[in-house]
């Protein structure tokens, strides 16, 4: 990806679409690097880094869920919010067919499957957030209330600090 320039995915189609003003940041993608390579490439706090998840549960059911970069998600207690018996991280295959995106590249926003959106409840509480902006290496910083305002979503508290 072209450094400073800003890709034309579906998220930021979503967004520019809604009106909502974001601050792209293009970064060399590598494979593992997560919210951390984000968060110390940029000097945000990885805290507002938020990662995108894709998770199934026994039905095959997709949903999307967003944590904190500096969190974990238990899926027992994504079970039990979902009244589900079990849930299960996407395989990388089954997490971009449904999404639309490559993994490192996943954004809740232009999601190819109508699913579920997540949200840790304490990610309500942050000013500005950072999500990926569908391709890998691209992550665009918003305002935390702009993002849920033009994603539907339940508030959940499934987090685990890591």
């Amino acid at each position: 990806m072209a450094p400073g320039r800003t890709p034309n995915t579906a998220a930021v189609r979503v967004l520019r679409s809604a009106g909502i003003a974001f601050e792209p940041f293009v970064y060399a993608y590598a494979a593992h690097g997560g919210t951390r390579q984000v968060s110390e490439r940029f000097g945000i706090d990885e805290h507002a880094v938020i990662k995108t998840l894709i998770a199934e549960d026994e039905s095959r059911t997709p949903m999307c869920v967003l944590m904190h970069g500096d969190h974990e998600v238990s899926l027992r207690a994504l079970a039990r919010a979902r009244a589900a018996k079990k849930i299960r991280l996407c395989t990388t295959g089954a997490a971009s067919r449904h999404s639309g995106y490559l993994i490192g590249g996943i954004s809740p926003l232009g999601l190819r499957t109508p699913m579920d959106v997540l949200v840790e409840h304490t990610i309500l509480d942050l000013e500005r957030s950072y999500v990926n902006g569908g391709a890998r290496g691209f992550v665009v910083g918003l305002a935390t209330s702009d993002l849920l305002s033009v994603l539907p979503h339940v508030a959940v508290e499934v987090g685990l600090r890591r």
